[in-house]
């Protein structure tokens, strides 16, 4: 039943204790996983303190285990191990603290770290975070390169070093964060959202070097593994060595076997650009020269050409040929006019030897009555005295029959 309180009639702090420490020791002893940030052994004391930290989340509760469990292990435990526990809440009134009472702890060992992984794997498969569909390509050139790694670690010298010396102009924003242990993932996801955020980056690599599979373990987590997956720039894993294969090698956009093999993959080599810049200014100078060369010898063989060698050679040709024709017609025009006017010398000399004016010429005359102008061709068609015209070359005369 909930506790009937007001201002006028509080509960004292020792009745809420009370009730608190009641309402925990109700659940009862769990198992629970997570991984040892702190283990704290006094001299003297049969009692052991450790603080578990779950691996995604910055949440962390504190844990006491008899000092006899930690020594049964068959390794010691240090801090940063994932751990089974079979522990009792404990809600302790007098400080107002919560703690877990532990009576066993079990080491997760490597075989059931590797077997849970498998099953991760498999789950986020399924979903299809490592489709290569989901593949984004890297920049040619980043002008801004986002690098998660470990403090002063190697992996980022490795990563900066290499891409400076193949692109000096390349810019870096480096967040340095926990690569290894219980604040890892928290601080490795927090890291890529704020890269992810600046839209200055142009792509995040993410590195450390190499270690056990238990110092990787954060590489492989789901919530990390998720957050890579929900990026839009493009994300190059650079975790461990060649044989390392953390679950963030499969969500990744590109995955570098080495920090220095992530430098080579996100810049481009200058002094290889300049190589192939100049290869092909070459390549662009020999086409042109070429094309150049070949259009010289098109213009140097149409030139040499007759009829661009000498433009008017064809015009004078046609030029000697008109006028030659015109020579022809002239000569054929006064030739047909010539024959014509002999023709017509011809004609004229017959149609005058035929003309009564060529006959009268010759003394002929012809003889009309003047009365009718009736022709006489008989002595009868005229008797005497009938007055007669006479007809003559030069002109006429006029006579009487007799």
């Amino acid at each position: 039943m909930p506790l009937e309180t007001s201002p006028e009639s509080p509960a004292p702090v020792r009745r809420i204790s009370a009730l608190l420490a009641q309402y925990v020791g109700r659940l009862g002893a769990v198992w629970l996983e997570g991984q040892v940030t702190q283990c704290t052994r006094r001299p003297g004391t049969r009692t052991a303190f450790l603080t578990l930290r779950d691996a995604a989340a910055d949440v962390s509760l504190p844990v006491t285990v008899p000092v006899d469990v930690l020594d049964a292990l068959p390794t010691p435990l240090r801090e940063g191990a994932s751990v089974v526990v079979h522990a009792k809440p404990t809600f302790w009134p007098a400080r107002g603290t919560l703690s877990m009472a532990a009576d066993e702890l079990r080491p997760v060992g490597v075989g059931a770290l590797l077997a849970r992984l498998e099953e991760l794997k498999r789950v986020l498969a399924a979903e299809g975070l490592f489709a290569p569909e989901r593949k984004r390509p890297l920049p040619f050139l980043p002008h801004v390169v986002g690098l998660v790694c470990g403090r002063a670690s190697a992996a980022e010298r490795d990563v900066v070093e290499n891409a400076r010396r193949r692109w000096p102009a390349v810019q870096f924003r480096v967040e340095e964060v926990a690569v290894q242990g219980p604040n890892a993932v928290t601080e490795v996801v927090a890291a890529l959202q704020r890269l992810e955020a600046d839209r200055a980056v142009d792509v995040i690599v993410v590195t450390r070097g190499g270690g056990s599979v238990e110092d990787l373990l954060p590489f492989s987590n789901e919530a990390m593994v998720r957050a890579v997956a929900a990026c839009f720039t493009p994300v190059v894993s650079a975790i461990g060595h060649e044989v390392d294969a953390p679950l963030l090698d499969l969500v990744a956009d590109v995955r570098a076997s080495t920090p220095t093999d992530a430098a080579k993959r996100v810049v481009p080599d200058m002094e290889e650009e300049l190589a192939r810049v100049g290869q092909l200014r070459d390549r662009a100078r020999g086409a042109a020269v070429a094309r150049v060369a070949r259009e010289q010898a098109g213009l140097d063989s149409l030139r040499s050409r007759p009829v661009l060698a000498d433009p008017y050679r064809l015009l004078d040709a046609h030029a000697q040929q008109v006028l030659d024709l015109r020579d022809r017609g002239r000569r054929c025009f006064s030739a047909r006019i010539d024959r014509a006017g002999d023709e017509l010398g011809h004609a004229r000399a017959r149609v005058t030897a035929l003309s009564p004016a060529a006959t009268l010429e010759r003394g002929y005359a012809v003889v009309q009555r003047r009365a009718d102008g009736h022709v006489v061709r008989h002595p009868e068609e005229a008797p005497p005295g009938t007055v007669l015209r006479l007809r003559l070359a030069d002109g006429e005369a006029a006579a009487t029959a007799g």
